[in-house]
């Protein structure tokens, strides 16, 4: 099949196309198309470049719903661009920390651990049908009579770890100084009820929340260890994931004193 002379001026007035089947007899009509306006490319290209204009003045090949095709295919393009931009643009820290199950917790007792003398004990509520025993390194900084009754902050999701014979189920969140000779509790506001979970950032987010992570999955992919660098207090002793406020429902958590402090 070739298409003659006659056939592209008849495209390029939008007209009806005629094809010549050499030595076939006369043309036949046929209704010009997308797939169609593709073969005559060339043609298209070498009139223009002889008129030496660009490309508007030619006919649209393709119909109504061809348009209609197009802007939709287009539509779902951008809409999977936006979507691609947005995960590019998650925090992964912030998405790490989410893993994390932080709650409020509650000592009920407290007591020196009989085989090292810089552990503390605690019977811990966190809101779970049995309490938990927590082994904490606070002899030195805290004096036990400060934990009884205290409402503490836990990261509950770690593997039970044993120590010194007592298999500790948690570990109680504090701030330090840089020189770790000053160490503080986390404090939930008040009203915090024990086995709330703790997040980072705004009312939006607790609701966008995602299930904790397992232990095994925490212990597995360091989620803890890459999390904790980015936790400080602010200048106003406002426990922080980079920018974001560690809250429960009643507002924020803080330490009683220590500034710009770390946290683990």
């Amino acid at each position: 099949m070739v298409v003659t002379t006659a056939a592209a001026a008849n495209v390029l007035k939008g007209g009806v196309l005629m094809l010549s089947w050499c030595n076939r007899g006369p043309p036949r009509p046929l209704l010009s198309t997308c797939s169609f306006a593709h073969s005559i490319f060339r043609i298209r290209t070498k009139i223009i470049a002889a008129r030496g204009g660009g490309a508007h003045w030619l006919p649209s090949f393709c119909t109504a719903a061809d348009a209609a095709a197009a802007a939709a295919a287009t539509a779902d393009e951008c809409s999977s661009s936006s979507s691609s931009a947005s995960a590019l643009s998650s925090d992964p820290i912030k998405d790490a920390a989410n893993m994390l199950d932080i709650r409020v917790g509650c000592i009920l007792r407290a007591w020196r651990h009989e085989e090292a003398d810089s552990l503390f004990v605690e019977e811990v509520d966190v809101g779970e049908p049995e309490t938990r025993i927590i082994c904490s390194g606070l002899v030195n900084y805290i004096p036990l009579e400060h934990l009884q009754d205290k409402k503490v902050v836990v990261l509950a999701n770690l593997k039970p770890r044993n120590m010194r014979g007592i298999k500790s189920c948690g570990m109680l969140m504090a701030a330090s100084d840089a020189s770790h000779e000053n160490v503080e509790l986390l404090v939930p506001p008040e009203g915090s009820l024990p086995g709330e979970r703790i997040w980072f950032g705004s009312e939006e987010d607790e609701r966008n929340q995602p299930d904790a992570a397992t232990p095994n999955q925490i212990q597995k992919k360091k989620i803890w260890e890459f999390v904790q660098p980015h936790l400080k207090t602010d200048a106003s002793c406002v426990a922080m994931l980079g920018v974001h406020f560690m809250r429960t429902s009643a507002g924020v958590v803080v330490c009683r004193s220590l500034k710009n402090a770390t946290i683990s």
